[in-house]
């Protein structure tokens, strides 16, 4: 079946006390304040591709993706914060140093500086640790393909472990039980039947779209990427990319697009097909989801489904607040932290 002949797909994130979903035209965040009632945001969505159409050709599409993923997932964490009443700390000297020099919100520096961490860190734990063996391995007669896969099995174990130390925290763990939320809802409404959180909670947690998924798809994706990238350059030119360890994590970086472009085609042909072979291959990714998505309550899950409606039908009637948030009725969460005080 074409992109255009295949029923719309909706997905979203978890968010500090709550979900945001979206579909191609619309983006909604809702989440649960201390006092039990729910914030609903509503906006609309224009894809970049519209603007730009070859934005949307298979591979770069990935990658484009990727890109506003992060950038959007920075976005929705800072509104849900706010939505959600938590108050945020004085800012540091040295912040309000920084928005003075700079002449911009503290806010925006301190997501800036998350941002810029982030990556750090995730280039640190992914491309730099898992290649530092890779020229000692080389000149003691291991084969490109052997040092591709043993970095590539390393990435895979230093992914697993930080997911779980993730898991450990009280606040993320509330997190994945969101992640969970927002997946049996929108399994619920692929399945048809009323958003209720008695039927949303009947269905997995696990579902085949899912980031944690294209995680991993990504990551055995790469190994045979720049396994067959590394055997034409040696082929080629004779130069050999795993004895120099600056030159392959340079490429690493440089070609990342590529595989993010590619692992993309692979997670929606892998999601969209039902047969023995596309279900076997989706099962490794499915079962890491376990580590990013934890069983939600039913109050959480009347929040994804109250996110989830926003997307389909647009805000809900009745009271809204100054900036023109949707604001709904109901019962505290008994196991919702209080609002930090600054």
């Amino acid at each position: 079946m074409k992109d255009k002949e295949r029923p719309q797909d909706y997905g979203g994130q978890a968010v500090l006390e709550g979900v945001m979903m979206r579909s191609k035209e619309a983006m909604a965040i809702a989440v649960r304040r201390a006092d039990g009632s729910l914030r609903i945001k509503h906006e609309p969505v224009t894809s970049i591709a519209k603007k730009h159409k070859w934005m949307d050709w298979p591979i770069i599409r990935g990658a484009v993706s990727m890109v506003m993923m992060m950038s959007l997932g920075m976005k929705v964490l800072s509104a849900s914060a706010d939505m959600a009443g938590l108050e945020e700390e004085e800012p540091s000297k040295f912040e309000k140093w920084l928005a003075d020099k700079l002449g911009t919100g503290v806010d925006k520096i301190v997501m800036g500086l998350a941002v810029i961490l982030a990556v750090a860190l995730s280039m640190g734990l992914f491309v730099l640790l898992p290649n530092l063996p890779v020229k000692a391995l080389r000149a003691a007669g291991w084969s490109l393909l052997s040092v591709n896969l043993l970095s590539g099995v390393l990435r895979t174990i230093i992914l697993m472990i930080y997911l779980y130390l993730c898991g450990l925290i009280p606040d993320m763990r509330r997190i994945f039980q969101y992640h969970g939320a927002e997946h049996k809802t929108i399994h619920c409404y692929e399945n048809g039947l009323p958003l209720t959180p008695e039927n949303a909670q009947t269905f997995s947690t696990l579902h085949p779209r899912c980031g944690t998924s294209f995680l991993l798809i990504t990551f055995i994706f790469s190994i045979i990427f720049y396994s067959i990238f590394d055997v034409l350059v040696m082929s080629i030119t004779g130069y050999d990319l795993g004895s120099n360890y600056l030159m392959r994590v340079l490429t690493r970086l440089l070609l990342l697009p590529l595989v993010s472009g590619g692992s993309y085609e692979l997670l929606k042909g892998l999601a969209h097909a039902e047969t023995p072979l596309t279900r076997a291959l989706r099962w490794p990714g499915m079962q890491l989801q376990r580590l990013t998505t934890r069983p939600p309550t039913d109050k959480m899950l009347e929040v994804a489904i109250a996110s989830l409606n926003a997307v389909l039908h647009g805000l809900p009637e009745g009271e809204r607040t100054e900036d023109g948030l949707a604001i709904l009725p109901g019962e505290p969460d008994p196991v919702q932290p209080a609002p930090k005080r600054a």
